[in-house]
């Protein structure tokens, strides 16, 4: 039986190693782009990231992330609702000399705005099988059962 915690806390370890998705409206798939994920260790259920308020994505609504961690050793697929983030603390709290970079004028830039993710469904592969079982796949043994084991489909 899939263990869903320990899946989701590798989850959260892969995400913080590499905040990288790809996020889209899902009510208009061609607005998928890669964003930076900012994460609180200390926040239940919701993500963050920064954007220009002529996006796509700027307009909220129900969107999907995928993600593939380092490595190709973890994968996930996660929905939410993206909303402005009201929060100057927020905004604060993750600002940094990368995001700087991509806001000349700094925190005042009118096109600057901090999107929260209410996180809710996701799917989670583990492709990181290990030594034993990449040798086992090696030699052609019959893998479905280790690969239902290192999948979950859970709330994050």
């Amino acid at each position: 039986m899939t263990d869903t915690e320990a899946l989701k806390h590798k989850f959260w370890k892969a995400l913080d190693d590499s905040p990288f998705v790809f996020l889209q409206q899902d009510s208009e798939p061609g607005t998928a782009v890669p964003m930076t994920a900012q994460l609180d260790k200390d926040a239940n259920h919701a993500i963050w990231f920064f954007g220009r308020r002529s996006s796509a994505l700027a307009r909220g609504g129900a969107v999907t992330a995928t993600f593939a961690g380092k490595g190709h050793e973890m994968f996930a697929r996660f929905s939410g609702v993206l909303s402005e983030e009201p929060s100057r603390e927020r905004l604060d709290q993750f600002w940094g000399k990368p995001v700087e970079a991509w806001y000349p004028q700094g925190k005042q830039d009118p096109e600057l705005i901090l999107l929260r993710m209410d996180l809710g469904q996701a799917e989670i592969w583990n492709s990181d099988l290990g030594f034993l079982d990449t040798a086992r796949m090696l030699f052609g043994f019959d893998m479905l059962d280790e690969a239902k084991q290192e999948h979950t489909e859970t709330m994050l």
